[in-house]
């Protein structure tokens, strides 16, 4: 499957290399592991991540096809957990096979700045000072608009 939604953790080792198995011949393969953050200046102590199944299984499976068509990509493949995380795990992988390190890199970074400005995943941290959403971020916003 190239587009798994999950409660359960993940190890982005074994993920990617499964992924591998399918080389098809690539001369590149890149991967992306998100985190759930927490940092001395802003720590968390979970994150609680919320999405609609149907719609964003739809548009993650949309977003892999575009870039496998944008970036000539042997197979791209994203995996991104929902429910209650802790800081230090995964929350997301992406991995691309391609003939090229450029467009494997590029289709994983496509895949990542899009995602996170159009699926439909809303993050909910707490922390030592209560629970907060987070909000939209100009950065990410501007890292989607690179692609258009």
């Amino acid at each position: 499957m190239s587009v798994t939604l999950q409660s359960e953790p993940f190890d982005p080792g074994t993920l990617f290399n499964a992924f591998l198995k399918a080389n098809q011949g690539a001369g590149a393969a890149v991967t992306f592991t998100g985190l759930v953050r927490s940092t001395p200046e802003d720590p968390i102590t979970s994150m609680t991540l919320e999405h609609y199944p149907a719609l964003a299984r739809r548009q993650l499976e949309d977003l892999r096809k575009r870039a496998m068509a944008r970036f000539g990509l042997y197979e791209a493949r994203i995996v991104h957990r929902f429910g209650r995380l802790y800081p230090g795990e995964p929350i997301v992988q992406v991995m691309t096979l391609a003939p090229h390190r450029q467009a494997a890199f590029d289709g994983a970074n496509f895949i990542m700045d899009t995602l996170k400005t159009t699926a439909p995943f809303w993050k909910k941290e707490e922390g030592p000072d209560g629970r907060r959403w987070v909000e939209a971020k100009d950065s990410d916003d501007k890292a989607t608009a690179r692609w258009s």
